[in-house]
């Protein structure tokens, strides 16, 4: 049951916890990463690395180019904070009021950074080149997209065209040293939505000749939930929640209009296009059936992110030289979602996790591999247990030796 940590990482395990401190005294919001990107490409430039700044408005690209031909691998870390107030004790706590990692970027950052830094003296045994990407907004700004689309550096053709891609996510669900990776759909495409009630309002005590927007609008919230249970294919996958409903003025005042807010999450493109034309369906007929107008708008947002079988494989292989065999394989599926999914349209790859839960803090675990934990991702008192940043780190270094320092007769 031991696990095999990286010697590299082993002797740079100090700056490790380090640098991840670091970022989360000082989170920053997405495309406001400024001084995160600055702390960023400095140390990248001390690495000896090609750096590239303000892709995707405040994205971070290094490059470390082999001496021998080969493919080149592009490894992700996401930047952003979230904003919400710190309501842990931690000595390292955010500095930056309502701004904290609540995600775990602050660990990707530096896991990643630690990886580069050890790398940086591999090129002389380097059949390929790295592209190590620190990309910013994930939390909700696309920030993946935008580095992809960069008009003046798109990141997977600038310099060098970019073969595969990896991206890797510390997980609260489970526990260190687990590692957790599968091929296919991992997470959620998501999307939201708003509805918006228009009907005729009136005195309370005269309902006669009134339209209530809110009942209407309590109508919709009952029959939208049916959707999921009675609509999509039950081995399929579908989330639809209204997390928000506002309408009315007064006890006494019927209202003449009011607002749902939801969100999508599906694994499969037809899920996804059943939820949209079935709420589409039911606001209409709800509509019809009490005589109110009803607008529906729909957002889209990530697609889900679909990993590459090869790709996952080569995670795996890695993994399990690092961590016992066990804890290294398929990971429970979420239905959160994750940009990374942009990179996944574009290229091959994989997206996969590093069990990080704070010691005895995941509480039940079901027969479908789910789990809960007392410090959930997203929560004001959000951290991790840093035993797994030298497991993430050890991952990627094995990651890139597997795959890029094959001897010159077995390179492919």
């Amino acid at each position: 049951m031991a696990v095999s940590l990286r010697a590299e990482v082993l002797a740079l395990q100090d700056e490790l916890v380090a640098t991840r401190r670091h970022f989360h005294k000082y989170p920053e919001l997405s495309f406001k990463e400024f001084k995160t990107a600055e702390y960023i490409a400095e140390k990248l430039r001390s690495y000896g690395l090609q750096v590239t700044e303000g892709v995707g408005k405040t994205g971070v690209v290094g490059i470390l180019r082999g001496a021998r031909p080969g493919p080149c691998i592009l490894l992700r870390a996401d930047m952003d904070a979230l904003p919400i107030p710190e309501t842990g004790d931690l000595p390292y706590a955010s500095v930056n009021e309502g701004v904290m990692h609540a995600c775990g970027h602050d660990a990707h950052m530096a896991m990643l950074l630690v990886t580069a830094n050890i790398l940086s003296t591999w090129a002389p045994k380097l059949a390929g080149n790295i592209k190590f990407v620190f990309q910013p907004a994930e939390e909700g700004g696309g920030g993946a997209r935008h580095m992809i689309e960069d008009s003046k550096y798109p990141v997977l053709e600038a310099d060098i065209d970019v073969d595969a891609v990896y991206g890797m996510h510390v997980w609260n669900y489970q526990e260190a040293p687990a590692v957790g990776a599968m091929a296919g759909p991992v997470m959620a495409a998501s999307g939201r939505f708003q509805i918006t009630v228009h009907g005729t309002g009136g005195h309370g005590a005269a309902p006669q000749g009134t339209v209530d927007a809110v009942l209407v609008g309590a109508h919709l919230v009952t029959a939208l939930h049916t959707i999921v249970s009675r609509n999509i294919e039950p081995l399929d996958s579908a989330v639809l929640t209204v997390g928000a409903i506002n309408g009315g003025y007064e006890s006494n005042v019927i209202a003449d209009t009011c607002v749902l807010k939801g969100t999508t999450r599906t694994y499969s493109e037809s899920a996804q296009q059943l939820l949209l034309s079935r709420i589409k369906e039911v606001c209409d007929g709800v509509g019809v059936t009490f005589g109110a107008r009803i607008d529906f708008t729909y957002f889209p947002g990530y697609p889900a992110v679909i990993n590459h079988s090869l790709e996952t494989e080569h995670v795996l292989t890695a993994a399990r030289k690092i961590v016992p065999v066990e804890l290294a394989g398929p990971t429970a599926r979420t239905m959160a979602s994750e940009d990374f999914a942009f990179f996944l349209r574009k290229r091959p790859g994989c997206f996969f996790f590093v069990g990080s839960a704070p010691a005895g803090s995941v509480s039940t675990r079901s027969e479908g591999g789910s789990s809960t934990t007392q410090v959930p991702h997203h929560c004001s008192h959000f951290t991790v247990n840093e035993d797994a940043l030298a497991i993430g780190a050890s991952v990627w270094v094995q990651l890139v030796e597997d795959l890029l320092c094959q001897p010159p007769a077995e390179a492919k």
